[in-house]
């Protein structure tokens, strides 16, 4: 239990790609950040990540109207539904497919998912008691391009489908004998959304070039005629059965054929016609419209464009109300909460996450993190806050209550290579690439020093002494370890003596000793009290990588190139010990090798170390998707963390995949240009838009930096993915059994008052909930106690017993519990103790354990007996004192009490020294 440490939240990124979701209530947001799903709750200002991940980036995310289910669909089709209540992943599927979007109906019954130009009905999971998740109900063929966009009416009974062939198909959720499908043009440019008016047919479609146009409906909702019977040419005309690709069923196929479907007699087809065309402003041939939302109660049409400018207007005038700037990046999504006063904006290109109120026209949230890798992390003293450093030049510190940053530090020019706390926890101090170190007030969220060496130097490592009064800098181009003072920000030394790069630096806790790692194999001790000499140096077999001390002092633990971290005696600069890691690092093999996993790890090594607050274990991390954590005296692997299972990332596969393999090279190096990748887009040193030479690229899975909390509760590590937090894992409330439909605790009951205990007590274990175990167990009679160990399954009896063991210790009732312990092993203990011998039950259910307990507890009451006997003649030798008048028969009766007593004692000494 000492290692059980799980995934606890995700900071440093809240938005990646994908579509922005608000909870029902509208006080939440949910926004995907890589493979996996964060919830903000904007009233209490917290943020959690959700313990699902999917096997790529997620591209969309639906959510059911209640708010209780969400599907979740990543970048090849692979779909995930998960429960928000529970936290827990109900199905997986996959629509082989990438899909543009989905879409549930407003009555929660149906779901629509679009793929290539097909538009797929599903009927929604867990509407009647039933499971029958993503079972398909027709599929809708009409566009010639890929569809972008869905939106349905309130009512439910159709659905409209936008597409990148600029045309737009409305489609009857049911067969309509008046509306089977409907095809609207007018648009010159892809569709990015399409919204039916409330209550009503009538439609709003925007395009990316800036057009609305505005389409009424000769038909009202009400006016829509269920089809009884067809016709069997119409069957053959308009609707298949069969299977799709794959293997795929397509349940009934509709399809479009670009006419429209003939009139019967006594019913009116639905037609459409166009009210008015709007267009937006347009600035350039970059400022396209990239994002939509429409709020049908108000009539807020809001829409995102590619110069980070967004507007709201009101429909169907097409007033407008706002025009605003929030960056100057492409506004990848746009939402609104059920109120309509919340808008939310997502920023694929910052990694950035708003939600605008436009009435009080002011930001309710604002987040945005590392836009590019994690480089460093540290922990304040006190383990409530975390600054980290990243590549884009900021430093961020966040709330690890909230999950949230609430100051961001912009002071540096380029990549910040290390941060860390002085031990007061009011100073942040940071040193870059730029040349500079900074130290930053987190009272007044200002930079007060700022510290540079004579000559310019790139500085890739950081250390600040206990008392905060010393800052040291080590540099990777002039081999050279700076020292400043922290109260004047004036140089104090230089120290040479290194003939590579530094690479890392660590103060001692209790001296004021400083070590220095650096590529020529040598670790350095400084003395800072006797004029700055080397006071021992540590001769390494490889270049050293990370340095850290032992919170005590004692020892040193040194990370080098050869994937061994060594551990060594400061005093005595002798090495204790070693742990060989370069088979636990197990680097996943990158699209460009052509060879497998085990042998690219060869190459690894760790690249942070960072021992846990009692000494005994040392957390290491490197260029890999795993963490390690070991056991120092033992010199074993104790735990192996995997960081990330999300194969967007490069350097993820174990295997080489032949399929991506050509005669001329893997198809990973062919660039399909700008805007057609997956990957992170990189852009030349200052371009902001238009960059013909803008390419893509797989982030590389690594972990930069660890550190444990000072509390030892929990340790961070800063990845690729961001800043993800581990913690230690707390009592589960609800761990079910073989769970089924019908265990209920109302079922649970129901078999107490039919007097079916032992159904009763399987029923309480599949639930798995301790307040309900102990109500049933104490409900069953004591005369029926035998009978109903006799009867129980294997299974349930060691459940059972060890239930007991862990009530005698907190229960008052022993006398009861001591019955059934006495029942189940007279009748299950030679089981039991077969289990044990043989390994299938663990040894806290041995018979043996379990009788320690009932022996701790019949000493605990002999105990209390004595100690009542000492009571009572106490209080009888005070009555006496106070002149209380007695009679010969109470004489009498003390006399009879004084030798039972002491018979009760000799009996309880010999039944003590038995038992023991």
């Amino acid at each position: 239990m000492k290692f059980a440490y799980r995934f606890s939240n995700l900071l440093g990124a809240v938005y990646r790609r994908g579509n922005l979701s608000f909870s029902k209530d509208g006080n939440s947001v949910i926004s995907p950040v890589g493979n996996r799903i964060s919830v903000f709750d904007l009233k209490n200002n917290k943020s959690e990540t959700l313990p699902v991940s999917t096997a790529k980036n997620i591209t969309c995310v639906g959510l059911s109207p209640d708010g209780n289910l969400a599907i979740l669909v990543d970048e090849d089709g692979a779909a995930l539904l998960i429960s928000l209540i529970t936290r827990a992943v109900l199905h997986h599927f996959h629509f082989h497919k990438p899909v543009a979007s989905i879409r549930f109906s407003p009555d929660g019954r149906k779901f629509v998912v679009t793929k290539e130009n097909v538009a797929l009905m599903y009927h929604a999971p867990g509407r009647n008691r039933e499971f029958n998740a993503f079972v398909l109900d027709k599929s809708y063929y009409g566009p010639y391009d890929e569809t972008t966009c869905i939106d349905w009416t309130d009512d439910s009974k159709c659905f409209v489908v936008g597409s990148k062939d600029m045309s737009t198909w409305v489609f009857g959720a049911e067969r309509w004998s008046n509306l089977i499908y409907y095809s609207l043009g007018g648009h010159k440019d892809i569709m990015v959304g399409c919204f039916f008016e409330k209550d009503s047919l009538d439609l709003y479609t925007v395009s990316q070039d800036g057009t609305l146009c505005v389409w009424e409906s000769d038909t009202e909702l009400d006016g829509l005629v269920l089809r009884k019977t067809r016709l069997p040419a119409e069957r053959g005309e308009e609707e298949e059965r069969g299977e799709g690709e794959e293997n795929e069923p397509r349940g009934e196929v509709i399809r479009g054929k670009g006419e429209r479907p003939k009139e019967k007699e006594g019913t009116k087809n639905v037609r459409y016609k166009q009210r008015s065309k709007h267009f937006f402003n347009k600035e350039g041939d970059f400022n396209n419209l990239t994002a939509a939302a429409f709020h049908k109660p108000t009539h807020i049409l809001v829409t995102g464009f590619a110069s980070g400018i967004f507007h709201l207007h009101e429909l169907p005038e097409f007033n407008l109300i706002h025009s605003l700037s929030i960056s100057d990046q492409r506004i990848a999504t746009v939402s609104m909460n059920s109120s309509g006063d919340w808008i939310g904006f997502g920023c694929s290109g910052l990694g950035q996450l708003l939600v605008w109120e436009w009435q009080s026209e002011s930001y309710v949230f604002k987040q945005q993190g590392h836009f590019n890798n994690m480089a460093a992390l540290a922990y304040s003293p006190d383990g409530q806050y975390i600054a980290t450093g990243g590549d884009d030049g900021k430093v961020k510190v966040w709330n690890m209550t909230s999950g949230l940053c609430f100051v961001t530090f912009t002071e540096h020019t380029s990549s910040v290579t290390n941060v860390t706390f002085t031990s007061r926890g009011f100073v942040i101090v940071s040193a870059s690439l730029d040349g500079t170190v900074r130290a930053f007030d987190l009272h007044r969220y200002r930079n007060f020093r700022t510290f540079t060496s004579p000559r310019p130097a790139q500085f890739s490592s950081l250390a600040v002494d206990p008392s905060g009064d010393l800052v040291s800098a080590g540099a990777q181009d002039s081999f050279e370890v700076f020292i400043w003072s922290m109260q004047t920000g004036r140089l104090l030394e230089v120290l040479g003596g290194h003939e590579g790069p530094v690479s890392c630096l660590c103060f001692s806790p209790v001296q004021s000793i400083l070590a220095s790692a650096s590529w020529d194999k040598t670790v350095r001790l400084w003395d800072m009290m006797d004029s700055w000499q080397t006071k021992e140096t540590l001769r390494l077999t490889s270049d050293g990588l990370a340095v850290s001390y032992r919170p005590d002092g004692q020892e040193l633990a040194v990370a080098t190139l050869d994937g061994e971290i060594s551990f060594w005696s400061p005093q005595s600069a002798n090495q204790t010990g070693s742990i060989s890691g370069r088979h636990d690092l197990k680097m996943g093999r990158k699209e460009t090798e052509k060879i497998t996993s085990k042998q690219s790890a060869k190459g690894k090594s760790f690249t942070s170390l960072c021992y846990s607050a009692d000494g005994e274990s040392i957390l290491a991390g490197g260029q890999s998707k795993f963490v390690c954590i070991y056991n120092i005296r033992e010199q074993i692997l104790m735990k192996k963390f995997e960081i990330s299972c999300n194969l967007s990332l490069d350097a993820m596969e174990e295997f080489l995949d032949r399929r991506k393999m050509t005669e001329f090279g893997s198809l990973a190096l062919v660039d399909e240009g700008v805007g057609d990748g997956d990957g992170v887009e990189l852009s030349l040193p200052g371009v902001r838009k238009g960059d013909m030479s803008s390419r893509h690229f797989k982030p590389e899975i690594r972990v930069s930096s660890l550190r444990f909390s000072p509390t030892g509760r929990s340790w961070a590590a800063t990845s690729t993915e961001g800043l993800l937090t581990y913690s230690l894992d707390g009592a589960l409330v609800f761990d079910p059994y073989d769970l089924d439909l019908d265990v209920t605790p109302a079922s649970v009951r129901r078999q107490l008052r039919q007097a079916k205990w032992a159904a009763a007590i399987v029923l309480a274990f599949r639930l798995n909930e301790t307040a309900l175990t102990q109500e049933v167990l104490e409900a069953v009679p004591h005369h029926q106690i035998t009978v109903v160990c006799g009867s129980l399954p294997d299974v349930y009896v060691e459940k059972l017993l060890g239930f007991i063991a862990s009530a005698l210790e907190r229960c008052g009732h022993l006398q009861f519990y001591l019955s059934w312990s006495q029942s189940l092993l007279t009748q299950h203990g030679q089981k039991l103790k077969t289990s044990v011998e043989c390994g299938r039950v663990h040894l806290s259910l041995c018979p043996v354990t379990v009788w320690n307990v009932v022996v701790f507890i019949c000493l605990c009451v002999l105990c209390s007996c004595d100690w009542n006997m000492y009571t009572i003649r106490y209080a009888v030798a005070l009555s006496k004192q106070k002149g209380v008048k007695r009679t010969a028969g109470d004489a009498l009766c003390d006399k009879d009490e004084s030798e039972d007593s002491e018979v009760m004692s000799e009996d309880s000494l010999e039944e003590t020294d038995m038992l023991v």
